[in-house]
């Protein structure tokens, strides 16, 4: 197994850039020339989103990772250390050397193909199953030939490994009286979000070796509101607040609505929450779609994140909006 980071093709036709061999006490390949890069390079501050249905982006997948001559400088640094054992080492240069089925690290085939194995989505180290598609040995894929099989990385897997990296604005939903002032039974709360709250969101991935991109964004679609207790009403009654033409979500109250206009976004508890609270949940649901090299795009799993407000409601009359 080659001790090498993320990197991402399509195409057993594309060439990467060469790798670094290193100095005299470095024999690791520069994994930078393979390697995914992200724009933001960081996540931003904010809140990651979870797929509707529970999906999650691959925790790998197989792409090239080095040119013959990489492999060798690698390989070799790796048998000169002694500790693999005798014979693994001896059955590392059957295949890679000594013509079973490779010779010399496929160095006359320089042109003609390069060296593939698993890598790691950046994204998701801590999972188990990133090692998955790594093999005890890699394969030599020359050009225009399938590459081996596994999970081989595509346009649409580098937009799947940026939204891993989504992140939407840490904004609680606004509401009317809001949540730090105590709810009042039978009194309508209106929430609603400016377009400013909810921007859209896009991340790029992107192996500039290759000319092989990906931009992943997610837009608002909407809100769902959870009054936390069956005994509230909500606005509208299925709970779910669609997106305005603006890019707002609800209305802002007015003084003038008083308690006689129904708020296009909002609830109404009938109970009071008695020496507890009600947990409040705003669900915005983020529409996400992709964009990528060679004309490719389409459309990935909706997202969602909660945004839970603890409420306390009481059979009181006056309050202050």
């Amino acid at each position: 197994m080659v001790s090498l980071s993320m990197t991402v093709d399509a195409s057993a036709n594309e060439t990467p850039g060469q790798g670094h061999h290193g100095g005299e006490n470095d024999h690791t390949i520069d994994a930078t020339a393979y390697s995914v890069t992200y724009e933001p390079k960081t996540p931003p501050p904010g809140n990651p989103i979870t797929s509707v249905s529970g999906w999650t982006p691959p925790p790998c997948w197989v792409a090239p990772i080095a040119t013959p001559e990489e492999m060798k400088t690698e390989q070799e640094a790796i048998w000169a250390e002694g500790s693999p054992g005798y014979e693994w080492v001896s059955a590392q240069r059957d295949y890679y050397v000594n013509g079973k089925p490779h010779k010399d690290f496929e160095i006359a085939n320089t042109d003609k193909g390069m060296w593939w194995d698993g890598q790691v989505n950046p994204n998701r180290l801590a999972d188990p199953a990133s090692l998955s598609c790594f093999k005890e040995r890699a394969d030599w894929v020359l050009k225009g030939d399938t590459p081996p099989a596994g999970p081989v990385v595509t346009p649409q897997v580098l937009a799947e490994s940026a939204y891993d990296r989504i992140r939407i604005p840490d904004k609680v939903v606004t509401l009317s009286p809001d949540a730090l002032h105590t709810q009042t039974v039978n009194l309508n709360i209106w929430a609603w979000l400016d377009s400013a709250d909810i921007p859209s969101v896009s991340v790029t991935a992107r192996l500039n070796s290759l000319g092989i991109w990906a931009t992943t964004t997610a837009t608002p679609v909407g809100l769902h509101l959870d009054a936390g207790t069956p005994n509230a009403d909500l606005f509208p009654s299925s709970g779910n607040c669609p997106l305005n033409k603006d890019g707002s979500i609800g209305a802002k109250y007015q003084a003038a609505d008083g308690n006689t206009v129904q708020p296009p976004c909002g609830l109404t508890y009938r109970k009071s929450s008695g020496q507890g609270k009600y947990t409040l949940t705003a669900t915005i649901t983020w529409k996400v779609s992709w964009v990528g090299s060679g004309g490719t795009g389409g459309d990935l799993e909706n997202g969602v994140f909660d945004l839970p407000q603890d409420v306390t409601v009481q059979e009181i009359q006056a309050v202050n909006r």
